[in-house]
């Protein structure tokens, strides 16, 4: 077996065991010291005392399920990714874990031999050491993930064509493309966010615990908006617009447009999936491989992952060398 081969291979055991041992850990600390715990532990703390409570039980499995779902879903996005995991999967299960795991051994200690949850103390000076530890952990999780990339495959480039369109005829592209992985996700998190929000006004949790529905019905929004897209070139230029509702919408004139071509890029290129910002520039990712690259006459470039895209950037040259002024230059 070569170092090529090898590294992933190590990557994935360490994953692995680092997945499962933060799993355990979530979930057994709180059950393993229960003797020693109230009946419900507290689990959020407002301006000074704790004012939100799970019972044990919930307290263990809720943190691990939480773990679970975000680990399954780092996992399976590297492996559509088709390549070495990413500095960033690296980085965010490092990350993650060490803040769950930190956050979780704050609260058992602050319920630690209490009668009631209200006498919880002060877990402020535990997620602080934890926050810095999971910053640091993410750092070294984003610098081990760069090392121990294998270099990506070149950039296939198809642009330079040019489409020949009969004098009188207007001719016009649309491509669509959808993530059914990020429909998943978008489905998940606002089941989470309607779960919480469900449970605060049934008197399952105390209060509506805004900082557990806000994240995932915004989560939600979001990831459900960018989880499709469609790509149509006119003779007023390209427009992009993303969801079912077609918005929000981005647009480039043919006088915006310097030059366009088709070109395979990969999410472990541009840092994931979704709206994309990297040193490439702007990339709506939603699928590996081919995508329509425009190089606008301001800004940064800006690639969306559709199909036919060499059509469409040869439709978009012809229709940028017709503006006024324009040069024969082909760079």
């Amino acid at each position: 077996m070569t170092d090529r081969t090898k590294r992933p291979a190590d990557a994935r055991w360490g994953a692995t065991a680092w997945i499962a041992g933060v799993f355990a850990l979530l979930a057994v600390l709180p059950l393993a010291t229960s003797s020693r715990l109230p009946e419900r532990v507290a689990t959020h703390w407002g301006s000074a005392a704790p004012d939100g409570s799970m019972p044990v039980w919930a307290g263990a499995a809720v943190p691990a399920l939480v773990w679970a779902v975000l680990a399954l879903g780092t996992v399976l996005t590297t492996k559509r990714v088709g390549t070495q995991a990413p500095s960033w999967a690296g980085a965010t299960l490092a990350f993650t874990g060490i803040f769950m795991a930190g956050a979780q051994a704050s609260i058992v200690r602050a319920n630690l031999d209490r009668t009631d949850w209200r006498e919880a103390g002060s877990v402020g000076l535990g997620i602080a050491l934890t926050s810095v530890a999971a910053l640091a952990a993410g750092a070294l999780g984003w610098i081990a993930g760069r090392r121990g990339e294998l270099p990506s495959p070149a950039a296939e480039a198809g642009g330079g064509g040019y489409m020949e369109i009969p004098s009188g005829q207007r001719v016009v592209w649309l491509s669509r493309a959808t993530n059914p992985w990020l429909h998943l996700v978008a489905a998940v998190t606002g089941v989470a966010a309607l779960a919480a929000a469900l449970a605060a006004a049934c008197g399952l949790l105390t209060g509506m615990q805004w900082a557990v529905v806000t994240p995932f019905a915004l989560a939600s929004v979001l990831t459900f908006a960018f989880s499709s897209v469609q790509a149509r070139v006119t003779e007023k230029g390209l427009e992009v617009a993303f969801g079912p509702l077609g918005w929000p919408m981005r647009r480039w004139t043919p006088q915006d447009i310097e030059s366009s071509r088709a070109e395979s890029r990969y999410p472990a290129q541009v840092g994931g999936w979704g709206y994309r910002l990297s040193g490439l520039g702007t990339t709506v990712m939603l699928r590996a491989g081919e995508c329509l690259v425009i190089h606008p006459r301001k800004g940064p470039e800006f690639a969306v992952s559709v199909d036919d895209a060499e059509r469409g950037a040869a439709l978009l040259s012809t229709l940028s060398a017709r503006r006024p002024g324009r040069t024969e230059d082909r760079r």
